[in-house]
């Protein structure tokens, strides 16, 4: 039996978590992808997954496996794609996510400047400050702020995600610069309501810090966290992709700049690397160039 093919299916299986998934996935029978599994451990002499009637995981063999299995693919892929696009231009509709902060504020204009390179490339732009359901919703590719990643998705960081804690001037002089942490304690604070709703999270000493504090205002959206700090609703923590201009015009200010609010990486997240649209490779490789590097684009 083909061990590359039983290759793609053990991974397939894996990513979409089931036999059934992963057979309409591959367009094969069920009983199919069962054959090949049982190939692909026999061919390894170990069982890769545990098999129930609920659900299907991993053994210890088969994480140890998985990463391996993923290059073999990439490198088949990588054989495959080298030949056969050097006259293919990249075309069709991707589907693409990301919070609406983002989006707005350094997404879109790169998914245009893409577009201007590759004009046959059209785009739909899902925004959601949750973590969407790749599968569920025919995502291609979705852009991720977060230290934690589920296991079966594809990541490839692209840089990290810095935030500040800030107000606007008026605030200040209203009420006060606040010198130490402790001090926050008797300010009005705003807050992002699923990043830490209540609290200020920092990094000292690579030591995680939370602050609990007077949130007068929580939000699960990042935009609406910017403008109720701008206009004097109080201090809070945004992030550097979308208040460095604020920063740099004096519309917000730092507030204890010694103190680093919690970094959290930017990935692109993806199903799987198998049968990728050309389109959407170059996409990942334009926005890893564009963003990419331990000090991205707007901190600079």
């Amino acid at each position: 039996m083909d061990r590359l093919v039983a290759t793609r299916v053990f991974v397939s299986v894996v990513e979409h978590g089931s036999l059934t998934l992963a057979a309409e996935h591959l367009d094969m029978s069920t009983a199919m992808v069962s054959r090949y599994l049982a190939a692909i451990e026999g061919w390894l002499g170990t069982r890769l997954l545990h098999r129930t009637t609920r659900r299907l995981s991993l053994t210890e063999a088969g994480q140890a496996a998985l990463p391996g299995c993923r290059q073999l693919l990439d490198l088949a892929e990588d054989v495959k794609h080298q030949a056969g696009e050097v006259t293919r231009v990249p075309s069709g509709r991707l589907r693409v996510a990301s919070s609406p902060s983002f989006a707005e504020a350094q997404l879109a204009p790169a998914l245009v400047e893409f577009q201007r390179r590759h004009p046959q490339v059209e785009f739909s732009l899902v925004t959601a400050e949750r973590s969407v359901d790749l599968a569920a919703e025919r995502i291609d590719l979705a852009v991720r702020i977060t230290n934690t990643l589920e296991p079966t998705l594809i990541a490839r960081p692209i840089t990290v995600c810095r935030s500040v804690l800030c107000a606007a001037p008026a605030y200040l002089l209203a009420h006060g610069e606040p010198h130490t942490v402790q001090a926050l304690r008797s300010h009005h604070c705003v807050t992002h309501a699923i990043v830490g709703a209540a609290q200020f999270r920092f990094r000292r000493r690579q030591q995680l810090i939370e602050l609990p504090v007077n949130d007068r205002l929580s939000t699960n959206d990042a935009g609406v966290l910017r403008r109720t700090v701008i206009e004097g609703g109080g201090v809070g923590i945004l992030p550097t992709y979308l208040v460095s201009e604020d920063l740099k015009r004096g519309t917000l200010v730092r507030v204890l700049p010694t103190l680093e609010p919690e970094t959290l990486g930017i990935h692109a997240i993806f199903l799987s690397r198998l049968h990728q649209p050309l389109a959407l490779r170059l996409l990942v490789d334009f926005i890893a160039e564009r963003f990419g590097g331990d000090r991205p684009p707007w901190d600079r």
